[in-house]
């Protein structure tokens, strides 16, 4: 079975054409700059050919359609007609509380996803535009949202509610969602086949970490809570995002400053985190480089950064009853080994031995970078979710692996 993978953002279309159930990577690329001036695609097959191209690229429906070209030719294609393309996956960002899991995209789940534009107002247009070009270019090929919100649905009320008057919440569902659940749920699992362990008897925290990041607590193959909330500001320092804040300093600040909302919302997503409190870059990079060169506010941002994901981690292994496996990933935890040690010091109290050689010049590939007398298992897992959506698109369209969900 051929699926191809849709992860549809505002101005960026990402796609991969999978083969299952082998999870073989037959093409994937990326369409840029969509509705702007230099917009092109950005195409590599399995075999190592590379396209780059520039055209002008109105919308997702264009986009799309400019990929399946590419998909179909020559000299670049991996497949000779359309209609070997038996099933599209879609990452949808948003799923407020109505999907638990992912689900056949109908006319119901198109009229739901509408209804939680509120929820995600930047994320899901373009994901229903993804949805919408697939329904004109491709109508008979059954299609599939996975959520990132779906897999934080087992959290109990208790960890996804505020302490805002409950009507809020009757009234318009403001509550803890997360996100990168995708992620989280790949991970966990990926790390468990790795180590020989039972997914649904593991105690699990995984750390994504990139310029959004996000930690979830995954017990027994359940996300019991996660660092993001109703938006994913919530949780962490990130790139621009401020993360945890006491929300009076927002109105003391709107009020000095005579902020509008607008305002407020560029400051607090755009303008904060490692990028507001350094003033150089919200690039870890970029940070750990004017660190080391004496730049005093770098050196802060990381410090703050590395200190959050500690606190969420001891929290978690708290919430939990304890930590068996602890997993690093996204750009940051994938490749950023100074980040990783300085995150992993001082846990010798839950059983935590980290091995510093095995950590050193890590990047990108699948690793145990704890010691072999650890309690707790430290682990680098590569994300990929373009391949967790393929995976549960081919699951949930083949009736035997249904109970999977």
């Amino acid at each position: 079975m051929k699926i191809f993978v849709l992860n549809c953002g505002s101005s960026s279309v990402k796609y991969q054409l999978v083969q299952m159930p082998e999870k073989e990577v037959l093409a994937k690329g990326i369409v840029e700059k969509t509705g702007m001036k230099g917009a092109g695609i950005k195409h590599k097959r399995n075999d190592g050919t590379q396209v780059n191209t520039d055209c002008e690229i109105p919308d997702h429906n264009t986009g799309i359609q400019k990929v399946f070209e590419i998909l179909l030719s020559e000299e670049y294609g991996s497949i000779k007609n359309i209609k070997e393309i038996d099933a599209v996956g879609h990452r949808v960002v948003h799923g407020g509380e109505d999907f638990i899991g992912s689900v056949p995209v109908n006319a119901e789940v198109i009229k739901t996803l509408e209804k939680n534009i509120d929820l995600a107002p930047l994320h899901n247009p373009p994901n229903l535009e993804g949805i919408n070009a697939i329904n004109k270019l491709l109508p008979d090929v059954p299609q599939v949202g996975v959520f990132d919100t779906a897999f934080h649905q087992s959290m109990p009320p208790f960890a996804y509610l505020y302490g805002l008057p409950f009507s809020l919440y009757e009234k318009y569902r403001i509550r803890k969602y997360g996100f990168h659940g995708t992620s989280h749920k790949y991970v966990s699992k990926r790390a468990c086949e790795v180590l020989g362990k039972d997914f649904y008897k593991t105690k699990i925290i995984t750390c994504h970490l990139g310029n959004g990041s996000s930690i979830a607590a995954v017990k027994n193959g359940k996300s019991i809570d996660t660092s993001m909330g109703l938006t994913p500001n919530e949780g962490l320092i990130m790139g621009t995002r401020m993360g945890d804040i006491d929300a009076g300093a927002l109105l003391f600040v709107a009020a000095k400053e005579d902020m509008s909302i607008d305002e407020m919302n560029r400051l607090i997503n755009k303008e904060s985190g490692v990028f507001g409190i350094s003033g150089v870059s919200s690039d870890m990079r970029e940070l750990e480089e004017a660190a080391a060169g004496g730049h005093e506010r770098a050196q802060l941002a990381l410090d703050m950064f590395h200190y959050r994901v500690r606190k969420y981690i001891g929290a978690y292994a708290a919430a939990m009853g304890g930590l068996d496996i602890l997993v690093f990933t996204g750009g940051i935890g994938e490749n950023a080994d100074k980040t990783r040690e300085a995150v992993c010091q001082d846990f010798e109290f839950l059983g935590l031995e980290f091995n510093e050689e095995k950590n050193s010049g890590l990047q990108g590939k699948e690793a145990v970078i704890s010691k072999d007398n650890s309690k707790v298992t430290v682990i680098v897992i590569p994300t990929d979710e373009e391949m967790a959506i393929a995976m549960d698109t081919y699951y949930f369209l083949i009736p035997k692996f249904q109970d999977d969900f």
